[in-house]
């Protein structure tokens, strides 16, 4: 994926599917987004993941495995399966916009935990 360092870019939107499935009062298609210091922040909390997934961004918010809103802090959760479970964060923000907060690995038993507790749901894919 390319970016401009000094702009925010758009990187997907959260579609109607996670929309309904998490009853979110939103409208169909609302854009995600990822500045300078949500790219800083990745880079320098979770480099390893971020360095492996950045440029999978839109593919994990576009064809996620599982979704979750936690209601802590308001933030959409896609979770995609490469081999080990990959968690991107997406958090709206105070100028209403939504953007990508964080990208790392998730442990299977917490995917496993959150699924049973029907917090983690499954996206399904035609």
């Amino acid at each position: 994926m390319r970016y401009d360092r000094e702009l925010i870019n758009k990187v997907g939107e959260i579609s109607i599917e996670v929309i309904k499935l998490l009853d979110l009062s939103l409208s169909d298609a609302t854009p995600i987004y990822i500045g300078v210091t949500n790219i800083a922040h990745m880079a320098s909390t979770h480099s390893l993941e971020f360095n492996r997934f950045f440029d999978k961004i839109p593919q994990i918010i576009s064809t996620a495995d599982y979704v979750r809103l936690k209601r802590e802090d308001n933030s959409i959760e896609y979770i995609k399966l490469f081999g080990k479970h990959v968690k991107l964060a997406v958090r709206v923000a105070g100028d209403g916009n939504y953007y990508v907060r964080s990208l790392y690995y998730i442990e299977a038993n917490r995917v496993e935990n959150l699924i049973r507790k029907r917090e983690l749901l499954s996206l399904t894919r035609s």
